[in-house]
């Protein structure tokens, strides 16, 4: 026969609810301090990422700003490939912008949209371009990955006039540049967002090329 009151099982079971909310509450606690503590190591490292990749596809060009805040809002659907606003980074030496590095998208990829980045000096010249995310397929359309292959080099010192405009193109359009075997489309619309970033630039080169956007937010040429 149980002896044991039902008010003695009822304090024994708050008091093991009790212990039971202090852990969580200790342990939610823990977490909090651990992430509050590696948030600026998270930061920094993110950081370092992107500034990485832009001196990755701007070259060896000298620099003494902080590309990632000197910032404008880009837009143009049809020769940046997207129709939500994008961002360039300005590149300036002794306050003088030298080169914009412009983020825009291939929309129509054998696999999906492709995003690139792609480096461009005030004299309208390409410095680099790196496709930053694809889903093309292995072996063939992901040649234009800078880890697969060298083709993404071959944009390097181009410009609107080298080739001229009609011969931005794969070789099998009649155009300069190479085609992979068996992945004609991916090639395809790389080049033909280089131009447009090319043509794009060319348009707005005062405002892309001009000062820092005033504290508040980028300016949208």
């Amino acid at each position: 026969m149980d002896t044991r009151s039902p008010d003695s099982a009822t304090r024994r079971a708050l008091r093991a609810a009790a212990v039971l909310a202090v852990a969580a509450a200790c342990a939610v606690g823990l977490v909090a301090v651990v992430h509050e503590l590696a948030t600026p190591r998270i930061v920094d490292v993110q950081r370092a990422r992107r500034i990485a990749q832009l001196t990755a596809v701007m070259g060896n060009i000298a620099y003494d700003n902080d590309p990632l805040s000197d910032i404008v809002s880009v837009h143009d659907p049809e020769l940046l490939g997207s129709e939500e606003p994008l961002v360039a980074h300005r590149v300036r030496r002794g306050g003088e912008a030298v080169a914009v590095l412009v983020n825009a998208v291939a929309p129509d990829g054998y696999a999906g949209p492709i995003r690139l980045i792609v480096a461009v000096d005030a004299q309208g010249r390409l410095l680099g371009v790196r496709v930053v995310e694809h889903r093309e397929t292995p072996g063939l359309g992901d040649l234009i990955d800078e880890r697969r292959s060298d083709w993404i080099h071959g944009f390097d010192g181009r410009s609107l006039g080298d080739p001229p405009v009609a011969r931005w193109q794969v070789r099998k359009d009649g155009g300069d540049f190479d085609q992979f075997t068996g992945a004609t489309i991916t090639p395809r619309v790389i080049v033909r967002a280089v131009r447009g970033v090319l043509e794009y630039v060319a348009r707005h080169h005062d405002e892309l090329f001009g000062a820092a956007p005033a504290p508040g937010g980028p300016g949208t040429p």
